[in-house]
């Protein structure tokens, strides 16, 4: 390698311009076999590296959210539920609630598909370039009532406030105490008009003061916050990952 070949590629490191660096030999080579202007190898040279730039921070946000496994609503299998909104769920991935700040709550039984769209609409979101946080229901609260036992709820607490989207999977799958109620409600409270959440749950709205220790004020507390700037998506059918059992090949 020439000095200064090996100068301009320590330059182009340095200023982490990686496509660039990775790519100027053979598109210079292209650029002379088919007579590119300066201008025209330049920009070939920056939409490189902007692509390179949007991709990884793409997956950085995707890192970021922590999802379970990635999910596309593509992969969805719209002919199991015997209910479905199609129309409805397809409308929400044109992103309208992230950009409004509203929320979106998938209901329905076990294994219909309800995490697999909360997961793909956190992926969309991350993919339109906004701040997404995955997390189940038991996970904030064991999270949440660790850092108040170390003095550290306020930092916590901030870290499921700032993402663009929380998602928050599996209410009323387990057992709440009241300390979990009342954390869960801090989270469901401080994000109001201040970033969405897509909350999975198995239980109906009527149900929701059991799943909040039997306290009914504070379940109609998070009730009046969630669902005055919301929508719902009731799914109903058997769980898919008992398929086989229900439905047994002959």
């Amino acid at each position: 390698m020439k000095p200064d070949q090996q100068r301009l590629e320590q330059q182009l490191q340095g200023l982490h311009l990686h496509a660039i660096a990775e790519q100027y030999a053979a598109l210079a080579l292209d650029a002379a076999r088919d007579s590119w202007t300066h201008i025209d190898y330049l920009a070939r040279l920056l939409d490189a590296e902007s692509v390179r730039r949007d991709q990884a921070s793409l997956q950085r946000r995707i890192d970021a959210a922590r999802f379970p496994t990635l999910k596309t609503l593509e992969q969805f299998q719209w002919s199991w539920p015997k209910k479905i909104n199609r129309t409805q769920i397809q409308n929400l991935f044109r992103l309208g609630f992230v950009e409004s700040r509203t929320n979106v709550i998938l209901m329905g039984g076990v294994g219909l598909g309800k995490t697999h769209l909360a997961s793909a609409l956190g992926h969309a979101a991350c993919t339109a370039g906004h701040s997404v946080r995955f997390i189940t229901a038991v996970e904030i609260i064991n999270t949440l009532t660790a850092a108040q036992i170390a003095h550290r709820l306020a930092i916590e607490l901030k870290k499921l406030l700032r993402p663009s989207v929380l998602v928050i999977d599996e209410l009323g799958y387990l057992p709440i105490d009241k300390t979990g109620a009342d954390l869960l409600f801090q989270v469901i409270s401080q994000r109001y008009e201040r970033g969405s959440i897509i909350l999975t749950t198995n239980q109906p709205y009527k149900a929701w003061a059991k799943v909040f220790n039997d306290d009914a004020t504070l379940a109609s507390a998070v009730l009046d916050r969630l669902l005055h700037h919301a929508e719902t998506i009731v799914i109903e059918g058997k769980s898919y990952r008992m398929k086989d059992q229900i439905e047994p090949v002959p």
